[in-house]
């Protein structure tokens, strides 16, 4: 069979819906969570403190996680980081009903929370292989579905719930959140079990983080894959930081309208998740990656210069489809080509780069405007975003690709075919 015509297994469908409800939760908290905080204070670095406090783990703990993540079972991991995560909110929710809520209590929640979703992730991302295999056109049909299930649920559904909930009470969004994660963890306890990887010749934890993070490195397509959303994050961090003052200045947009503004990246980026499997199949997964990248940059130029809220809102929308397709496309790649033993380090090294460059941007997003003007960060994201292009055409162009998916596919094995090729009964075009 080819591997058009194959489905995703039956666990699969286990996963999604974990992760599914999971991220329902988490876009409940998105939202309550800065509201909840609001509540026991007007000032700004302390609100700033909370917000801060949940991405800290990465920032620290980012490739140790992931190599832990490589000693332990993984779909134990999983459906533990769910349940604890699950009691750790009912502390706040506990808390409120003995007045007992502060900043502090709050901020170390975030940062134990952020720690769970550092090593669920983690975990989530190094056992996906496990259930469809190596195949890479199964691997994005799968992070499509997921990637495109977590844009709905945390990006649509998940806030106005939070904002709705927490009308009922401070502590009904945490709890509707522990809920979540309660579920999560009963769906992925019911998940196949996969053989644990081979365990490496015994080497201290650090020994084996720096050998995680040393492949990415050392390996020109594994770095222009975790590059890409670090670079990213610089030019999306810059321009999500005066994206509120740009609306309600240069394009007159009031509370509701930027609400609506931000919906349209999110529809966005559920298109272009439904897209990037057929796009990497139609150019070729290098050549789709450079594709994303210049759609991204043009259509923060395009921001940049709108005049009016509607052909910001398209631009947003073009944005947000490069963003949903790249996020199908690189991580997909990546588990298609990274040996088992290494998945965990090799994805929290790449998610770690991204989330260190998130507060480069924002500071670069904030100076720029106050030293120039507000459209500034934009044009700056945008050549930023183009310059990619380049870098990405020369790290991860078709032949790098398909060079690695040969070298990664057991004998016999699926692999992609060669960018605009049909796949052929039987054979792979790799092979």
């Amino acid at each position: 069979m080819t591997s058009g015509s194959r489905r995703l297994p039956a666990g699969f469908g286990r996963l999604w819906t974990a992760q599914t409800v999971s991220s329902l939760g988490d876009g409940v908290s998105h939202a309550a969570l800065p509201l909840l905080a609001l509540t026991l204070t007007r000032d700004p670095m302390a609100l700033a403190a909370v917000t801060a406090a949940g991405t800290l783990p990465w920032l620290l703990f980012g490739v140790l996680g992931g190599a832990l993540v490589d000693r332990w079972d993984r779909r134990r991991t999983l459906w533990v980081m769910d349940a604890a995560r699950a009691a750790l909110l009912a502390i706040p929710a506990a808390a409120d009903a003995l007045d007992a809520l502060s900043i502090p209590l709050l901020a170390a929640v975030a940062f134990v929370h952020g720690l769970g979703g550092l090593f669920f992730d983690t975990a989530a991302t190094a056992c996906l292989p496990d259930l469809p295999g190596r195949d890479p056109t199964l691997l994005e049909r799968a992070n499509s579905r997921l990637r495109g299930a977590q844009t709905a649920m945390s990006g649509f559904a998940g806030p106005p719930a939070g904002s709705a909930l927490l009308a009922l009470g401070r502590a009904v969004p945490l709890l509707a959140d522990a809920a979540s994660f309660l579920l999560s963890a009963l769906l992925v306890r019911t998940l196949p079990a996969v053989p644990r990887p081979v365990p490496e010749a015994r080497e201290s934890l650090l020994r084996q983080a720096r050998a995680g993070a040393s492949y990415v490195f050392r390996d020109r397509l594994l770095l222009g894959l975790a590059l890409r959303p670090a670079v990213g994050n610089i030019a999306f961090l810059a321009v999500e930081t005066v994206l509120a003052l740009f609306a309600h200045d240069r394009l007159g947009i009031g509370t509701y309208g930027f609400g609506l503004l931000l919906t349209a990246e999110a529809t966005g980026g559920l298109l272009g998740a439904g897209i990037a499997s057929p796009l990497g199949r139609r150019l070729g997964t290098g050549t789709a990656l450079t594709c994303t990248a210049a759609v991204e940059g043009l259509a923060i130029l395009g921001l940049a210069a709108a005049p009016n809220p509607y052909p910001a809102g398209l631009a947003l929308a073009a944005c947000g489809a490069g963003m949903g397709a790249t996020m199908v496309l690189g991580p997909s790649l990546r588990q298609a080509i990274v040996p088992a033993h290494l998945m965990g380090r090799v994805a929290s090294t790449s998610r770690m780069l991204a989330m260190c460059a998130a507060p480069v941007g924002a500071f670069l997003g904030g100076w720029l405007a106050t030293a120039y003007d507000i459209r500034t960060p934009l044009y700056a994201a945008a050549v930023l975003l183009l310059a990619m292009t380049a870098v990405t055409a020369s790290l991860t162009g078709n032949r790098r690709v398909e060079a690695a998916l040969r070298a990664a596919a057991p004998a016999g094995g699926p692999a992609r075919p060669a960018s605009g090729e049909p796949e052929r009964e039987g054979a792979s075009a790799l092979s």
